[in-house]
């Protein structure tokens, strides 16, 4: 699984070797942060997919890694089977319109992302773990009780 380093100004996502290889990056992918529009956590990132791998490898269900190009849109995706991912949105981005990564740091990135950090980079399970504002875990289901007869 990737990792997900954030500072100030930029969001970097680190690749592994095998995930450079499998898709055709030579570094990691970097996005300046002003160009984030939307991140939205996906329990199917195979139903986000669109277009056909330019380059990159395309396993049908268990690897999907690389630049994704369709219709007037270049996607950066790095999906492992049916695991949580992340999709962030982009607008004005140089090279990409959208990122899909399975990743389980999906929920730490959308907490630090509204976070003041630092000028050097970190993970943002890091961020989320000493912000000193208190970040809610998760929101608790409410409790249905029956109507009185």
């Amino acid at each position: 699984m990737v990792t997900l380093l954030l500072d100030q100004t930029q969001l970097e996502i680190v690749l592994s070797p095998i995930e450079r290889a499998a898709s055709f990056h030579r570094d990691n992918v970097r996005l300046v942060r002003e160009t984030i529009t939307k991140v939205q956590l996906v329990d199917d990132a195979w139903a986000w997919l669109r277009g056909v791998p330019n380059p990159g490898t395309h396993i049908p269900g268990v690897l999907a890694a690389g630049t994704w190009k369709a219709a007037g849109s270049v996607d950066f995706v790095l999906i492992r089977r049916r695991r949580p991912s992340v999709v962030i949105d982009l607008s004005g981005d140089e090279q990409y319109r959208r990122l899909i990564l399975t990743t389980k740091h999906g929920l730490a990135l959308t907490q630090a992302l509204r976070l003041d950090v630092s000028d050097q980079p970190a993970d943002v399970e890091e961020i989320v773990a000493t912000s000193p504002t208190p970040v809610s875990k998760g929101s608790r289901r409410p409790v249905i009780r029956p109507r009185p007869a």
